[in-house]
């Protein structure tokens, strides 16, 4: 093995058995080393070589909520890698009958060797992460999408380079996505501007706590009233919708509270030429953004949904392999 490569392993150590509830539950560096392990796994996804670093490894899945590009991105990876998942719901399991969430938690420890949750509550998955003795890693909750987050930082770094040179204008509700690509942005110390309706600001404590790793980091952070202002000679524009899971009853008043949040091509023109559109998907043509944008030449949001698979591979290496198994 390569000087290189152990240098490699060496950040990884530190995450092995750790939860992933958020971005921050990583340094800046351990999340640069995931995203060069996911470029480097999807060079050789490309080449059709893949690694049994997990070999013998168990990862489970439990969904409160819909999901399509979360659970095959990690039902996938998991077997690229050489292990096995199993999907669980909530009304399949005992938990629907009302056993403990504690309980459940030590249950499944015995059985797998990792735990993806998406719940509506945060409270849910941060019990799940307290009682259980795995990797605990979220799928997405109400604050937070961190595994999008990591795509979304690879897909940067893949199109654009060095992300301290990057500038990416988010456009619409403050949601999870939103809380992780503000922490995501200050660990990578990258420019992130951001506009949305007054009411529906992220929240602020998160962004307080985001702040306060930019200063060491060098990142800057800005709010915006404007979308189009936000937008003048960004490097990438991402927006996502306007409501999500679970707000389905509020479309009709958010369809309302949004106007002028679109994601058009006038906002398009306003960033820089070679701007990217980005978005988590799903999406919704002519609401938080038009089709032509999406269809255009400027939109990676399935560059995006691809990455999802490889930086959740990287992420369940340095949750679960053995040292020396990471190269």
């Amino acid at each position: 093995m390569s000087t290189v490569q152990n240098q490699i392993i060496s950040p990884y150590n530190s995450m092995k058995g750790k939860d992933f509830l958020k971005l921050s539950d990583f340094n800046a560096t351990e999340v640069k080393k995931l995203l060069q392990l996911a470029l480097q796994l999807k060079e050789e996804h490309k080449k059709g070589i893949h690694r049994t670093s997990l070999k013998g490894k168990n990862l489970a899945l439990l969904f409160d909520k819909a999901s399509t590009r979360t659970r095959v991105s990690f039902t996938v990876g998991m077997t690229q890698l050489g292990g096995s998942t199993i999907t669980l719901t909530r009304e399949a399991s005992q938990l629907g009958r009302g056993e403990t969430i504690a309980d459940t938690a030590k249950t499944l420890s015995q059985y797998v060797d990792a735990l993806v949750i998406r719940t509506d509550q945060d409270d849910i998955l941060q019990t799940f992460a307290e009682h259980a003795s795995i990797p605990v890693i979220n799928g997405l909750t109400h604050l937070y999408h961190p595994c999008q987050a990591l795509a979304d930082l690879m897909t940067l770094q893949e199109l654009k380079g060095d992300l301290t040179q990057v500038t990416l204008t988010y456009i619409g509700d403050g949601n999870n996505v939103l809380h992780s690509l503000l922490i995501g942005a200050a660990l990578m110390g990258m420019h992130l501007r951001f506009a949305t309706p007054r009411q529906y600001s992220p929240d602020n404590t998160i962004y307080q706590q985001a702040l306060k790793i930019a200063k060491f980091t060098g990142s800057k952070l800005e709010v915006y009233s404007s979308p189009l202002q936000a937008a003048y000679e960004a490097d990438a524009i991402y927006t996502d919708v306007w409501a999500s899971m679970g707000q389905e009853s509020e479309k009709a008043k958010r369809k309302l509270d949004f106007a002028g949040f679109t994601v058009n091509q006038k906002v398009m023109d306003l960033a820089n030429p070679d701007a990217l559109f980005m978005h988590c998907l799903p999406a919704y043509r002519g609401l938080e953004v038009s089709a032509d944008v999406i269809e255009g030449k400027q939109s990676v949001v399935f560059q995006q949904a691809e990455n999802r698979l490889h930086v959740q591979k990287s992420l369940l290496m340095a949750l679960l392999s053995n040292e020396g198994e990471i190269v």
